[in-house]
């Protein structure tokens, strides 16, 4: 084309363009062509480098426009969005008319600057000013109606929560560059960042905030310092409810003390009581043992050189129906004594292997997140093995727990945990125990919520599985009495578990309600109660 033009523009046409009044014409032509061709290339490049301001402030119009993809619950509510907004920006370096100028900051903001206000500003010198920060829908639309030179929006977009504190922990946060600092945020940061389709989790909103809502009544009703709450699909290994109270703001993280951003379940580490029998039973019926263990006084521990190292004793409130209770019968009625004989009976080594194969010896490497290390004893002997037979002396994170007492009431699969949503299918983890010992577990356990401490966590309607804990804490090496956690832990249906719960204070005080008791059947045990009634409907609908 440019080769045609030049010898047209050279040599003319034969004919009636020969003569020199029609080279001349020619010329202009060519030339005037050449100029719109190149206004045309530069304003198409600039289009295609940087888009419009129509285009970016369009939102979904376009999903280029989206920086970050949605993260929204197994149901589909969104629980992170990145909305677009923008800020009134004044270069007064390029105003052209100051007086329009200040009219319109007056009237997109009104409250905020007086016409004087606005004068002031807009004669100020500055050459740059923010005139407000995420402005609203409005106060842009007044701006952009205007279309006044030096007066303009600069496009934004920002990280929203809408569920806000209810999936703090869980959903987490972003930085100011975008990238997730914390939660599903930060470990999902790649695929958000690189995709526009919304990231499903595994997670139930409607789950949650009953998880929230009973958590938090139980928090102030016994002033407990803080409260957990876990729901696992025993199947699948998918997190339908995760709470760590206290909790913070996403949007405002600076609102709370910064302990706050931390997730107990997952970062704090506890001794865990009398939920660790159901390992203990499960060695026992692992090993054999079948007599029955003398209850009714506390048990002396000996050391190596005949000495009485130590008493174990059970609260005084335990009052076995008989002087000897069997294997099963220790773990109905939380017996510590028992429970401490049938640790001792058991082969050197065997309580050790055991608590290894549930993965109590190490870190959990979770699809959301690094768990704390568990707290174990220095040495194996007699003492400490009576002892983390009912859960003291060895401290593990709370899920830890939940995916080892999953484990022994699932069919004997340890499966790992996931936040993302999974099909239902045939169970798929590592084996840890048989399936025949994991149902004689799950009979104990309906037990345990029939007839003793877990009977308000009943609901009619579906079979109750579950075990309490009370465990005392330490206060400069010495136990004390006044400082404790208390837990329950529940499996449904017993006969094939679909669901697994732990519901944890930490710290409950005794009330009048309660006859000053702060074990775990006067607080963790009807909380969650309250809980199984209000999701059990959601879970089977």
């Amino acid at each position: 084309m440019f080769e045609v033009g030049k010898d047209i523009f050279k040599h003319g046409f034969a004919g009636a363009f020969g003569d020199r009044i029609g080279r001349q014409r020619l010329r202009i032509i060519y030339l005037c062509f050449i100029a719109a061709f190149f206004v045309f290339v530069v304003r198409t490049l600039q289009l295609g480098i940087q888009g419009t301001d129509r285009a970016r402030l369009a939102g979904a119009d376009g999903a280029w426009t989206i920086q970050r993809a949605d993260i929204v619950d197994r149901n589909g509510d969104i629980l992170a969005k990145n909305i677009m907004s923008g800020h009134i920006i004044l270069r007064n370096s390029v105003v052209k008319d100051r007086d329009a100028v200040a009219t319109t900051i007056h009237q997109a903001l009104p409250y905020e600057y007086s016409l004087a206000d606005a004068l002031e500003l807009v004669n100020s010198g500055r050459k740059f000013i923010y005139v407000k920060k995420y402005a609203s829908d409005a106060a842009r639309a007044v701006v952009e109606n205007a279309a006044l030179v030096g007066l303009e929006i600069e496009p934004i977009q920002t990280r929203r929560y809408p569920k806000r504190r209810l999936f703090s922990h869980a959903v987490g946060f972003v930085g100011s560059d975008g990238h997730g600092l914390e939660g599903a945020e930060r470990i999902y940061d790649d695929y958000l960042s690189e995709n526009t389709d919304p990231l499903r989790l595994s997670l139930d909103s409607r789950i949650q905030s009953v998880f929230y809502e009973q958590l938090s009544m139980a928090m102030q009703k016994y002033q407990a310092k803080a409260a957990m709450g876990l729901l696992m699909n025993s199947r699948t290994g998918e997190m339908i409810a995760m709470v760590s109270l206290p909790d913070f703001d996403p949007e405002n993280i600076n609102l709370d003390p910064a302990k706050n951003r931390m997730f107990m379940p997952v970062r704090g580490v506890f001794e865990m009581g009398s939920i660790f029998k159901i390992f203990n039973t499960a060695l026992a019926m692992e090993n054999g043992i079948t007599k029955e263990y003398y209850v009714a006084e506390p048990f002396k521990i000996y050391d190596k050189f005949g000495r009485i190292a130590d008493y174990i004793r059970d609260l005084p409130s335990f009052k076995p129906p008989r002087p000897n209770l069997t294997v099963e019968e220790i773990m109905l009625y939380s017996c510590n004594v028992g429970s401490a004989q049938i640790a001792l009976d058991l082969p050197d080594g065997v309580q050790r292997e055991f608590f290894n194969r549930l993965h109590f010896n190490e870190t959990l490497d979770l699809e959301f997140g690094r768990t704390e290390h568990p707290l174990l004893p220095a040495q194996w002997g007699p003492v400490e093995r009576a002892t983390m037979a009912y859960g003291h002396g060895i401290a593990v994170s709370p899920m830890h727990l939940l995916l080892a007492v999953n484990a022994m009431t699932n069919g004997g699969f340890y499966i790992y945990p996931t936040l993302l949503r999974r099909d239902v299918g045939v169970v798929q983890g590592e084996r840890v125990l048989s399936d025949e010992i994991s149902a004689r577990l799950r009979e104990v356990m309906f037990h345990v919520a029939e007839e003793t401490s877990g009977r308000q966590a009943r609901i009619a309607g579906i079979q109750i599985g579950g075990k309490t804990a009370t465990a005392v804490k330490y206060t400069n090496g010495q136990v004390d009495r006044k400082r404790n956690l208390t837990a329950f832990v529940g499996i449904f249906p017993v006969s094939a578990p679909q669901y697994t719960i732990l519901v944890i204070l930490d710290e409950p005080q005794g009330t009048k309600e309660t006859f000053g008791w702060r074990t775990a059947a006067w607080n963790a045990v009807p909380t969650t109660g309250k809980i199984l009634d209000s999701i059990l409907p959601l879970l089977f609908e």
